[in-house]
């Protein structure tokens, strides 16, 4: 397996200006790096490629980063359309970029977090749904995959579970779409993260790492062993990615609620992380 790291820890948005922070990237010990796109046009992909490649990194995924605009579970039509535009826009970028995954919450804003009825609830499953499976086939024409990610209940209301997570999957029925898997939100929601793991099975495509405080992988309360016993035997060999974030980046610090830092800067959590992942998982 190897490791990532995704952009969002040193810059709130990346673009063609940030190319300078692959060569620390890389020098920590990382093998990848997962790109937090905000829209399209931020990077020339043929030149972001080539940055990679000239600092022997990959590129693991490509992540959204999804507002109140871009929301594919509606009632609003505009914000729908905008939603499915942009992840056509993060696939497109992977297919580009060379990882052929795009991963993250896709299904709905971040922080749209409500009590809803439950005939409320099946409408917007439905629409999700549906489109999904429109995406699904965008994706699969451009040979990539797709994966969504439970969030926690602060976060969202519609999928915070795995076995959330899997009936979507199996529902909208394409080999191109799976789950992506994050520690920290586990450790929030699930009666076992080990036990979720092994739900998702083959088709899980991402998994992200880092502790319960945001902080470190391997500094907290999460179960490691477990989980790295579960992803062995599910046969998961892709990426594990660091997705950890300090006060300096403010806008994705208020949106993660990240108040105080875990370790002193973001150098030393990005490299007490990769070093016990290597150990734990590789």
């Amino acid at each position: 397996m190897k490791v990532g790291l995704n952009t969002m820890i040193f810059r709130a948005t990346f673009t063609d200006k940030d190319y300078e922070i692959f060569a620390p990237i890389r020098d920590m010990g990382f093998d990848g790096v997962e790109i937090g796109l905000e829209k399209k046009g931020d990077i020339d992909y043929d030149r972001c490629r080539k940055e990679l490649e000239k600092n022997g990194l990959e590129n693991s995924s490509v992540c959204g980063l999804f507002g109140e605009d871009r929301d594919i579970r509606g009632p609003n039509k505009e914000h729908i359309e905008t939603g499915k535009a942009y992840i056509k826009d993060l696939i497109d970028a992977a297919s580009e970029l060379g990882s052929g995954l795009v991963s993250g919450p896709l299904y709905s804003a971040v922080g749209r977090a409500n009590f809803e009825t439950d005939e409320a609830k099946k409408e917007q499953w439905k629409t999700v749904r549906e489109n999904f499976k429109e995406l699904a086939e965008y994706a699969k024409g451009k040979n990539v995959r797709l994966s969504i990610e439970p969030l926690n209940r602060f976060e969202t209301d519609f999928i915070n579970i795995a076995a959330d997570a899997r009936r979507m999957v199996d529902e909208v029925g394409y080999d191109n779409f799976g789950i992506h898997l994050d520690t920290f939100h586990m450790n929030v929601e699930e009666k076992s993260s080990a036990d979720a793991v092994r739900l998702a099975g083959d088709k899980l495509f991402m998994l992200h790492t880092c502790e319960n405080d945001r902080g470190a992988a391997g500094t907290g309360q999460v179960h490691w062993d477990e989980i790295a016993k579960a992803v062995k035997d599910i046969g998961y060999d892709y990426y594990c990615v660091i997705e950890a974030f300090t006060p300096d980046m403010e806008v994705i610090a208020k949106a993660a609620s990240v108040w105080r830092y875990t370790e002193p800067n973001a150098e030393t959590l990005a490299k007490k992380a990769v070093d016990f992942l290597k150990k734990t998982f590789v």
